[in-house]
Parts: structure tokens; C-alpha cells; sequence
């Protein structure tokens, strides 16, 4: 592991950073002083995948002076769609040296290190210490607790960036605000992780090549704005985007003193969000109903009963009424799902539904269930246009 030396003091810029970096220089809100800012700031991205390129690429050409990559992986074909840093040549050698390459030819101004490691709970406050910012381009539950506890316990800003399909999430965490008190945490938004069987990642469902850029791209525009100082950073406020439909909506929310009370990491993050064996070697299996199916149903007053299993903040934004249990809370609230009729589960796009269809079929008897296909996004594209999308 490359240790980083003492933080230099602000520095002039150079003839060369002047021209290079002059649409910069010449706005108002950034100026000279706020190059410089950049030039003299340490950013930590963890992940050079989907997120992570974009995330590079940008701070990379603004002129962040020190960037540090985190990254145990190797490039794979099945990368190159969307992590716009690497080629075929790229495929076998290691992310985080492939991505430091690349950009050090970008920017000779910039100052590279490379940590072709794990982030694990041994490692993880010493590596992050020595950064101002992190950039959270992970793609698993244990790795975002874990830097979130890590950055708060440090007193870190992170910038966090998740990707599902066609969705995309932006929000900053654990920001010092002007009166000297921290935003929300991760634990804030996210007190309990999923259930592994219910989140599957990309290597399973997919993903549309552009959004990790599009996504990236705001956690860098994030990223710049803490450095600089300037605008309303993403602090208690999530920002969701749909690439199919380019809706965003933005959802506040409050900082949990509770959640935000950690003094020290856990003792196994795996653990804490359920990884075990059998959840990693989870296959999906489910009965499906299309939007045509289930509006034909509710046409002829069929004896259905509907089950949302989305967040509470998406519930407000749009519904097709029914019980709601927020994915994570149905284990707990099984007694209120019946059992006596056709019960049609539904989410945003029909991943989340899937899963909890596939948990109280398999490992309760329910015998009842069907995964609405699409979820509320393919009933508000084909069936109510009128409907609100996010």
C-alpha cells in the first residue's frame, strides 16, 4: 500500500495549468483561488468500474491534484460496455493500474496512486485518512456500510453513486455544513441492509451501458462542489434518475443521530448484510404477470389483492394502491399478507417484487404470488400514461 506524504501547501499554478485549465479559471465561482483548491485537494474513488470511470475522467481533467484508486478487480470483457477507461488490450491486467495509466497521459499535473487491494475493515481507515473526499463507486452492500462507517468515523464527506438497470442514485453523505454540524449518513438513508436474495447485481440483471457515465458524471460534479465550495451539494437529498425516461425526482431526507452515533467499524460487514454462501449462489425463480394481465384483472373486478414492496418515498411519488411493505420489512410483516387469493407483488421495475415472490414462495409455502413484470414503470409506460414516473 502507497503511503501518501504530508498535504502540500497551496501552491501558484503554473503557465501551463493556467492555459490548460482557463474555462475553469474564468468563471467566477472558481477563479484562481478555486484551482488551486483542486490542484491541492486528495480524492479517493473506490472502484474503478461503471461509476468509477466517469468519476476519474472528470476529476482527472479538472485538475484534482491527487486522486487515488481502489480497485482489486481485473479487466473483463464483459466490462468494456461501460467502463469507458479500458480496451480489449486492458482485459486480464488489473483496474486500478489500467486506470491510472490511462489518465496520468491525460494529465500530467495530476498525481496518481494506485491500490490494487480489497477495502476491507483492517485496511479502510488508514487508506481513506489520507484523502479529503471519497467517491463511493462500490457495487456491493458490505463495501458502502463500510466506507460510510469509515468516513464518518474519520469525519470524510463521500460521495456516493449506485446504478440498478436503468436507474440511478447520487447523494452525498456526512457533510460538514457551515455551522460546523455533519449532514446525514448512509445509515440515515439505508438503516438495515437488503436481503442479498433481493438486490442482484449487474452481473445478473444488467445494466445500460451509459447510465454508470451518466451517474458518475453527477458524482464528479458532487465532488467539485465540495472542493470548490460553491452550489447546494446533494447533502440529505437523494437524487434518482431514470434513463428510459430521463425523469429525476429528488427525495430529502433527515439526519438519524442514532444511525449516525459510529465510533468504531464493525466487526464483519459481511455478515451484517447477510452474505453467506447461499446467498451469493442465489437464483431467481418466480410466476410472472404482464401490465396487460393485471389491468384486465382489475377491469373485471377480479378478487386480487395488490403488494407494493417499494421505499416509502417511492409510494408518494406514484401507486396502484395495495398493501405496502417496504421490501426489507417483509420478513417481519408476513402476517399481514394474504394468503387467499391471487396476490400480485409489484416494485419499480419488477426486480425487488421478484425476489420477495421467489422468498415467500420457496422458504414460506405461499402459493399465491405473482411478480408484476416491468413493475409500476412498465403500467405507467404502456397502460396509464398519465401516471407519475421516476
Amino acid at each position: 500500500m502507497e503511503r501518501l506524504g504530508r498535504k502540500l501547501q497551496l501552491t501558484m499554478l503554473s503557465s501551463e495549468e493556467l492555459a490548460r485549465y482557463n474555462r475553469h479559471i474564468i468563471l467566477p465561482e472558481v477563479g484562481k483561488t478555486g484551482q488551486e483548491r483542486l490542484r491541492n485537494a486528495r480524492v479517493l474513488v473506490i472502484g474503478a468500474g461503471g461509476l468509477g470511470c466517469p468519476v476519474l475522467l472528470y476529476l482527472t481533467a479538472a485538475g484534482v491534484g491527487t486522486l487515488g484508486i481502489i480497485d482489486f478487480d481485473v479487466v473483463d470483457a464483459s466490462n468494456l460496455h461501460r467502463q469507458v477507461l479500458f480496451g480489449p488490450k486492458d482485459v486480464g491486467r488489473e483496474k486500478a493500474a489500467v486506470a491510472a495509466e490511462v489518465l496520468s497521459a491525460q494529465n500530467p499535473f495530476v498525481r496518481f496512486v494506485a491500490h490494487n487491494l480489497k477495502l476491507t475493515r483492517e485496511n479502510a481507515l488508514e487508506l481513506l485518512s489520507a484523502y479529503d473526499v471519497v467517491v463511493d463507486g462500490s457495487d456491493n452492500f458490505p463495501t458502502r456500510y463500510l466506507v460510510n462507517d469509515a468516513c464518518v468515523i474519520l469525519k470524510k464527506p463521500l460521495v456516493f453513486g449506485s446504478i440498478f438497470k436503468f436507474e440511478g442514485q447520487v447523494s452525498i453523505f456526512n457533510l460538514k455544513n457551515e455551522r460546523g454540524e455533519y449532514g446525514p449518513t448512509y445509515r440515515c438513508l439505508f438503516p438495515e441492509p437488503p436481503n442479498p436474495k433481493d438486490v442482484p447485481n449487474c452481473n445478473e440483471i444488467g445494466v445500460l451501458g451509459v447510465l454508470p457515465g451518466m451517474i458518475g458524471s453527477i458524482q464528479a460534479n458532487e465532488t467539485l462542489k465540495i472542493i470548490l465550495r460553491i452550489g447546494e451539494p446533494l447533502s440529505g437529498k437523494l437524487l434518482v434518475m431514470d434513463a428510459l425516461t430521463m425523469a429525476t425526482s429528488t427525495i430529502a431526507f433527515s439526519k438519524n443521530e442514532e444511525e449516525s452515533k459510529i465510533v468504531e467499524l464493525a466487526e464483519d460487514y459481511e455478515e451484517f448484510c447477510h452474505i453467506t454462501e447461499e446467498t451469493q449462489n442465489f437464483e431467481p425463480g418466480f410466476k410472472e404477470i404482464s401490465v396487460y394481465e393485471l389491468r384486465q384483472k382489475l377491469d373485471s373486478n377480479e378478487n386480487i389483492e395488490l403488494l407494493d414492496v417499494r421505499e416509502e418515498y417511492e409510494t408518494e411519488i406514484c401507486s396502484l394502491g395495495g398493501i405496502s411493505i417496504p421490501m426489507h420489512s417483509v420478513p417481519a410483516q408476513v402476517e399481514r399478507i394474504p394468503t387467499d387469493k391471487p396476490l400480485i407483488v409489484y416494485c419499480h421495475h419488477g426486480m425487488r417484487s421478484a425476489m420477495i415472490v421467489k422468498f415467500l414462495s420457496e422458504e414460506l409455502g405461499f402459493a399465491n404470488l405473482y411478480n408484476l413484470d416491468g413493475g409500476i414503470h412498465a403500467w405507467a409506460t404502456h397502460i396509464d400514461k398519465t401516471m407519475a414516473r421516476y
